[in-house]
């Protein structure tokens, strides 16, 4: 039942009636606070057609309204603004529609969303955290609108970064007992240890420039001939090569990587329906490089380097080949996207990278569709700026990183202690098991939905002590609502109440209209955090509906309302608050607490 969307066909034959004019515009906007009504129709626009006072055409609608329509109870005019209330029965109508879940329409449409992108020198970390959310809920949000999502992940396993990693674990990972350090033997999550011994090789580095700058030679030189680079430098092209020792190595010390990174994605909720590794796409750009050498978008200069013109499309000469023959990053990038499209067929494709890759994807884009390819005009860049904490920017190879699971750990401490600062000893009815997992999913869920509420392509401070807050604008906040709601129908279950399956007539109070009205709008933001790939759509809208049914709650009485014919109703609405909230929370990927 579209409200607005009657509204507006009961004022256009108004207009037709009264005045004998046809209207194509009859915007509505919602009433403001200080006035009664619901929606307002402004009528200062029609006041030359109709040569009428503005007041005047509201005065003469609003009656009309009133004596021939059942959708309008009252109104008053302010001005030329016409406000607009709406009868009971059409509150009831509303609201038995609302109960009614109508199942989303399949567009018939692939989607696939690339994220995460890890790279197997280093653990996950905040902008993994944000990146991995954007991802998730963006799928989550597609798919609510009926799309058939692939979730994908490619997996930085190979290059220079890689072997700084497996260097310095051949220099310093060996035990004072001969051993090798693994995993098990340090105690420490698999990504977590070859993150160690990546810092370990920058700090090792970094002292070798230092003595060459102290030895005379410029610190650019020194950075390029400083005997570590090299060897990492000398270990990558073994890899390259194939050399057995150099693979098992990098195989070993991936497979702790891989079971580090599945701990954490099973902690936060992320999954893959396909992974690809970089280690067996990034030789497959070179065929498309090929392709497009002998059709002319690509060209190649006398060092034998190859080049794409994009000055035609205010942006540059390109480099795609080297002249040694190597690829660079967008080589490999235009096969890996050739190959997910021939696994998928997708009609779209989504890259959820960080927006210092804004260039490059406009690049691999243009390119994509010179090639010809079919896909190109659905390849679409999520680009998102950068998280800090209150401490600043961290570098990951300077090990000032935050990593994903600490970050995970300091937010559920930081609602464990939010918790006992503000139930004052009420968690004492839940078990050290129950509390254990309560604290967890308000820490994740205080994470995401700081992270998640903002633009994605803002830059943002993520305090965690402000994300727990359960009075801000925050994901604790939400999920106590939730939780407060299904202490109503607990409490009236114990009653012996029960919602009934046609709700009685009454007269709605203000709070009560603004929850329905909110709740109509639940399938529109839904579709249109879809169309825009925007979760903090969904987000602010979970906010708006709790704090809605909050102000409800203050205001008038549930359990105890004397009428029971409003106390059923308000029970209803209650109920479809929580649901509502849940599944707005479920499309960011947070669960929410049946108690708080």
């Amino acid at each position: 039942m579209d409200l607005q969307a009657q509204l507006k066909t009961a004022i256009t034959e108004a207009i037709a009636t009264v005045y004998g004019e046809t209207v194509s515009d009859t915007t509505l906007q919602p009433t403001k606070k200080e006035f009664e009504g619901l929606y307002t129709f402004v009528t200062f626009p029609l006041t030359k057609s109709l040569r009428r006072a503005p007041a005047e055409i509201g005065q003469q609608l609003g009656q009309w309204l009133v004596q021939n329509s059942d959708l309008v109870s009252r109104f008053n005019v302010v001005q030329g603004f016409l406000n607009l209330s709406v009868a009971d029965r059409v509150w009831t109508d509303l609201f038995t529609s609302l109960r009614t879940d109508a199942p989303v329409a399949a567009k018939g449409q692939s989607v696939m969303v690339e994220f995460s992108s890890p790279n197997t020198n280093k653990p996950l970390h905040l902008g993994h955290l944000r990146n991995n959310f954007l991802g998730e809920s963006v799928s989550r949000i597609l798919d609510a609108n009926g799309f058939d999502v692939v979730r994908t992940c490619i997996v930085n396993d190979r290059g220079i970064h890689i072997c700084k990693s497996m260097l310095a674990y051949q220099k310093f990972g060996q035990q004072p007992d001969g051993s090798w350090e693994t995993p098990e033997s340090s105690g420490l999550k698999g990504d977590h240890l070859i993150g160690k011994y990546y810092v370990l090789f920058d700090k090792a580095y970094k002292v070798e420039i230092e003595q060459l700058v102290g030895e005379g030679i410029e610190k650019e030189k020194a950075e390029k001939q400083a005997p570590l680079i090299l060897e990492a430098q000398a270990m990558l092209r073994r890899w390259e090569q194939g050399d057995a020792e150099t693979v098992t190595l990098w195989k070993r010390m991936n497979t702790w990587v891989y079971a580090g990174f599945e701990k954490t994605y099973q902690k936060i909720g992320t999954r893959f329906d396909k992974t690809y590794y970089e280690s067996q796409t990034y030789l497959l750009g070179k065929e498309v490089v090929e392709e497009g050498l002998k059709t002319g978008v690509f060209y190649r200069k006398d060092d034998n380097s190859v080049w794409i013109d994009l000055t035609d499309e205010s942006l540059d000469h390109k480099l795609v080949l080297r002249s040694d023959g190597t690829s660079v990053y967008i080589t490999q990038d235009l096969g890996t996207t050739d190959l997910k499209f021939n696994d998928f067929h997708n009609q779209r494709s989504l890259w959820v990278v960080g927006n210092e890759q804004d260039y490059h994807f406009q690049v691999l884009f243009k390119i994509m569709k010179r090639l010809g390819r079919s896909y190109a005009d659905g390849c679409y860049h999520l680009s998102y700026g950068m998280v800090d904490l209150p401490t600043g920017k961290m570098k990951s190879r300077e090990g000032t990183v935050v990593d994903a699971d600490d970050l995970v750990n300091t937010v559920t401490e930081a609602a464990r202690t939010a918790a006992d600062e503000a139930t004052k000893g009420k968690m004492d009815e839940f078990s050290p098991d129950e509390q254990e997992t309560l604290f967890q999913m308000i820490g994740l869920g205080a994470l995401k939905y700081f992270l998640l509420k903002v633009d994605a392509q803002k830059r943002m401070l993520f305090n965690p002590e402000e994300s727990v807050d359960v009075h801000g604008h925050t994901g604790p906040f939400i999920q106590y609502t939730y939780a407060r709601t299904r202490s109503v129908m607990r409490k009236a279950a114990d009653a012996g109440l029960s919602v009934p399956a046609e709700l009685p007539v009454v007269s709605f109070h203000p709070t009560e209209q603004q929850l329905l009205f909110l709740l109509t709008q639940y399938p529109q933001r839904v579709a249109e955090a879809g169309a825009d790939y925007a979760p903090s759509y969904v987000a602010q809208y979970a906010y708006e509906l709790a704090k809605a049914f909050n102000q409800f709650y203050a205001e008038v009485t549930i359990l105890s309302e004397p009428n029971r014919n409003l106390l059923l109703v308000r029970l209803a609405l209650s109920e479809l608050v929580g649901q509502t909230i849940k599944k707005s929370m479920r499309l960011l990927g947070i669960d929410v607490p049946e108690k708080m």
